[in-house]
Parts: structure tokens; C-alpha cells; sequence
């Protein structure tokens, strides 16, 4: 019998994540089952579970996943040569999530990622590492400004990093829970808040 690829493996396993989003997005992770993951994926029983054993793992498989998609969007803007201006920053991440906070999204996931790492403390630990990562990268880019005489010699880097990192998923919030703003309005209010 000849040896399956690793790219039909991924494949493979990509389908069934995708399949477990849709239903997510659609039904939450609660009341979605397996066996609607399985429908959704057009597999058979045992073609799910020779990747993934339980819900938890997809629901973990998928954490990972949206967590991941952010991190090319902020070693794009810690890069930039010269230091984008702390406004300029904000909205590129801004940019970023007004493409995942449409119907087929990853913040739809992430907002019931969040409210599931309450009562799983392996996804908590998850969630948390993850977001310690990303409050760094925000204090990257804080101390970036910094250098360049945007922000004051004695501003707490780590403190203004997590303030601006706590803008992006409140921003991701109000677009599916609030209806808006738009990024333009949003990101033309945080260059107010920041000028000085």
C-alpha cells in the first residue's frame, strides 16, 4: 500500500479544522458535536479521529490557529524601517482585524476561545502565553517610539505596550457585537488619545 503524503495529511487536516470553524461559527463550541464535525467535513468517522481524538483538540487546534494569523501581521509592523508612529501601528493591526472579524473570521472563534479558557486551564495557559507574547510585541513597538522621541524617555514600555494591545481586541468586539465603528473613525480616535 503506498505511504500517504504528508501535504494529503495536512490537507486532511486542515478540512476537518475548517469544517469544526464553520460549525463553530455557526452553533458554538457547546453545542456543536463531533459527529456535526464530521458531517460538516464530509469524512468518515474514523478519518476525524485518526486526527483529532477529542473536541477539546479541535477546539485547541483552532486557538492555535487564530492566535498564530497574527503574529506575520506584527513582525510586519515591528520591522518597518523606520519605526511606524505609534497611530500608524494600531491601524495596520486594525487593518488586520477588520478582515477577521468578518462572518467567516477568525475573532468569531476567538471570542468563544475566550470565554472557553474561563473553564479549560489548558486553554487558559494557551490563551495567556499567547497574549503575554502579544503585549510584547505591542512593548516592542513602544519602545521602537520610544527611541525615536514619540514617547517620553520615562514612559513605562511595558504598561503602554499592554494599553495599546488592549485596543485591538476591544476594537474586534464592538465590530461583531456593536456594529462598528469602522476602522477609520476608530483608528482616527486613537490618534487623538495619542497625541500629545
Amino acid at each position: 500500500m503506498p505511504r500517504v503524503s504528508d501535504e494529503h495529511l495536512a490537507a486532511r487536516r486542515q478540512q476537518i479544522l475548517d469544517a469544526a470553524r464553520v460549525c463553530f461559527s455557526r452553533d458554538g463550541f457547546h453545542a456543536t458535536s463531533m459527529q456535526d464535525v464530521i458531517a460538516e467535513a464530509g469524512l468518515s468517522v474514523g478519518a476525524v479521529y485518526r486526527y483529532f481524538k477529542s473536541k477539546q483538540e479541535l477546539v485547541m487546534s483552532i486557538a492555535m490557529q487564530v492566535l498564530s494569523s497574527a503574529d506575520d501581521v506584527f513582525a510586519e509592523i515591528m520591522s518597518h524601517d523606520p519605526p511606524l508612529p505609534l497611530a500608524d501601528a494600531v491601524d495596520r493591526a486594525l487593518e488586520f482585524v477588520d478582515r477577521q472579524t468578518e462572518p467567516d473570521g477568525v475573532f468569531r472563534i476567538a471570542i468563544q476561545v475566550w470565554s472557553e479558557a474561563l473553564r479549560d486551564p489548558e486553554l487558559a495557559a494557551f490563551v495567556r502565553a499567547r497574549y503575554t507574547q502579544f503585549r510584547g510585541y505591542y512593548a516592542a513597538i513602544a519602545r521602537r517610539a520610544q527611541e525615536v522621541g514619540e514617547l517620553p524617555p520615562d514612559a513605562d514600555i511595558d504598561a503602554v505596550g499592554a494599553a495599546l494591545f488592549g485596543l485591538i481586541p476591544a476594537y474586534a468586539l464592538q465590530r461583531i457585537l456593536a456594529d462598528g465603528p469602522d476602522r477609520k473613525t476608530y483608528a482616527a480616535a486613537v490618534r487623538t488619545l495619542l497625541m500629545r
